[in-house]
């Protein structure tokens, strides 16, 4: 029997492109701060947010594709039909954009719904413990990949764990946005839940639907 030998170089230059995002989110965009740093830093001192929670935003998408393409049944058809300039997607292009699609519109639907519901001041907030949390998330997820390509693990029991993780690290982000010390989230509690069911919960399950159909 012939054993295929995977190349998965493609999976380190992912890493190495994460970790050097986050050396210029730190020493670019937060003045050469160091990690404690970074995680202590309150609103009105990050002049550079928005760019600092694009990259985080852009580098903790990138890992949650490298680890969920590799347990996508397969690619829709609608999908794999489509080709630009003799390529197609393979599972890693099609989850890394089917991840960025939801996190954009995710992110769009947050904006629209904060600024009808008198709350927009509090998105400077959001986007700032958001991109603390994404950014430790993302410290473990790199962990995570390099695990799943580079030992020798039960990728059945892998998912299985991973999985559990992920719905963990879900449920405690918003705990931390409900009993933050900050304002995160609206004022009102019913806008709260109104909040955490259609715009966290929803989506996320539509993501989980799509990919996993």
């Amino acid at each position: 029997m012939l054993r295929v030998t995977e190349h998965n170089d493609w999976v380190i230059y992912c890493i190495l492109a994460s970790i050097f995002a986050y050396i210029v989110v730190l020493y670019v965009f937060n003045r050469e701060a160091n990690l404690k740093e970074f995680l202590a830093q309150k609103a009105e001192d990050s002049n550079n947010l928005p760019p600092s929670w694009t990259i985080i935003s852009l580098v903790r998408s990138l890992l949650i594709a490298v680890l969920l393409s590799q347990f996508i049944p397969v690619v829709p058809r609608f999908i794999s039909d489509f080709q630009f300039f003799g390529f197609q997607l393979n599972k890693f292009g099609f989850t890394f954009l089917a991840v960025i699609a939801y996190d954009l519109l995710k992110n769009l639907l947050t904006f629209l719904f904060y600024n009808s519901v008198g709350a927009g001041k509090n998105l400077k907030e959001l986007a700032l413990i958001s991109s603390k949390y994404y950014f430790l998330e993302s410290l473990g997820l790199i962990a995570a990949v390099f695990a799943l390509y580079y030992y020798p693990i039960d990728r059945v029991e892998f998912f299985h764990v991973l999985i559990v993780i992920l719905l963990s690290l879900f449920v405690l982000k918003n705990l931390i946005y409900l009993f933050h010390n900050q304002s995160i989230l609206p004022e009102k509690w019913y806008y709260k839940f109104l909040y955490i069911c259609t715009l966290q919960i929803v989506p996320a399950l539509v993501l989980w639907k799509f990919l996993f159909y």
